[in-house]
């Protein structure tokens, strides 16, 4: 073992290694920046992309005036996805604080409410959504139908109890399923957020660092000093891409991290398969840097480029929402996303505990990213420096 070491360091590739880590350690912004700004947002983005909806603004026409009723408005209210905001003598003063944004959402019973309740038979009312937001009039409408179906367990009468009729939505269930939410009991939607944002960093990161690293070179004139050195250009494209490859891999344990300290995330899986393809993930994204960094002759320019490339690859990597959200045309795209094959593996591995033999097509993906990306980058720069 020493022995290798020896080798290793008798090597031309470990000065240039220890050459570039010292650079990069007597730049202190860049290694802030490798440790703070991921962390913080991967912090923020859990929290603000949360899907879940609360506090909508309820206002109540409520023409029955009985005790059922009231049930039927508190039973809303205790949700907390909805607050009463207030009530309303009549359905067309109701409508006007629709139009007027002062509601979210409206709910209307019927006089005769109570007593069909009474009977035993279906009580129909009426939820009026203000749609022009349709994500949260979708999420509103589902929200309301959980809470009738649990008020028509509750009365233990699910047949005959209350139905929902929806305005900008439809949600009336006549059976009733039993439903076992695996994995994710909580149904935490920060830990689907947490598991993409990480690979969002990953490539991000190692893409904008590796093009802003080695364009910097290129703006200093130091890649001529290393030409007069007797190293080859392979060893310099290497030692170039090995630390930061290096650091930027230490953002894999700040994301679990986080995950695990912030939103509880579960660690149920092989840490070290998760390791490895964060690993890969590094190397596509200092991959898709060096390549941006071949075109560019100033870092304003390696950012301008970056930019027609970093967003569409995670608008279209189904971290932060899901890839059956997108038109049918557009889902073929995330095959060819590292971000998207990362998450696969890291919503596997940690959510539920599964391994190699389950998820090898996207650790294959992940190779063959990290392969064709580093091999094209590597050599036009090598090509460069020729």
């Amino acid at each position: 073992m020493q022995s290798f070491i020896n080798r290793i360091r008798a090597m031309r590739l470990w000065p240039l290694f220890l050459k570039e880590l010292r650079q990069i350690k007597s730049d202190k912004k860049l290694v802030v920046s490798l440790i703070l700004p991921p962390t913080l947002q991967l912090v923020i983005f859990g929290f603000a992309l949360n899907p879940n909806v609360t506090g909508l603004r309820l206002g109540v026409v409520d023409e029955s005036r009985s005790t059922a009723s009231r049930e039927l408005v508190s039973a809303f209210v205790e949700s907390n996805s909805f607050q009463l905001a207030a009530a309303y003598g009549s359905t067309a003063e109701l409508s006007q604080a629709l139009s007027a944004g002062k509601l979210d959402a409206g709910l209307v019973v019927p006089s005769d409410f109570a007593k069909l309740r009474a009977r035993q038979e279906t009580a129909p009312v009426q939820l009026l959504l203000d749609a022009v937001n349709s994500n949260t009039a979708g999420i509103a409408g589902s929200y309301a139908a959980r809470i009738i179906a649990a008020l028509n367990e509750r009365l233990a009468q699910p047949a005959q109890a209350v139905s929902l009729q929806t305005s900008g939505g439809s949600a009336r269930g006549q059976f009733v399923a039993r439903v076992a939410l695996l994995f994710n009991p909580g149904l935490q939607s920060a830990w689907f957020i947490v598991t993409g944002v990480i690979g969002i960093l990953l490539v991000l990161n190692g893409s904008i660092i590796g093009s802003s690293a080695l364009v910097r070179e290129k703006e200093a004139g130091t890649i001529e000093q290393l030409l007069m050195t007797p190293a080859q250009a392979a060893e310099i494209v290497t030692a170039k891409i090995a630390p930061l490859f290096v650091l930027l891999s230490t953002q894999i344990v700040l994301g679990l991290t986080a995950g695990y300290l912030v939103f509880d995330l579960p660690l149920r899986g092989s840490l070290l398969l998760l390791f490895t393809a964060g690993m890969l993930c590094v190397l596509a994204g200092i991959g898709i840097g060096t390549f941006l960094a071949t075109f560019s002759k100033s870092q304003q320019q390696a950012q301008l480029m970056s930019f027609f490339v970093n967003p569409p690859l995670s608008m279209l990597s189904g971290a932060t929402t899901p890839i059956e959200a997108m038109p049918e045309w557009m889902q073929p795209f995330t095959l060819f996303n590292p971000i998207s094959h990362f998450a696969s593996i890291a919503r596997g591995v940690l959510l539920k505990s599964a391994g190699l033999d389950v998820l090898w097509p996207h650790f294959g993906a992940l190779v063959g990213f990290a392969i064709v990306l580093v091999g094209i980058s590597a050599w036009r720069f090598r090509k460069q420096l020729g």
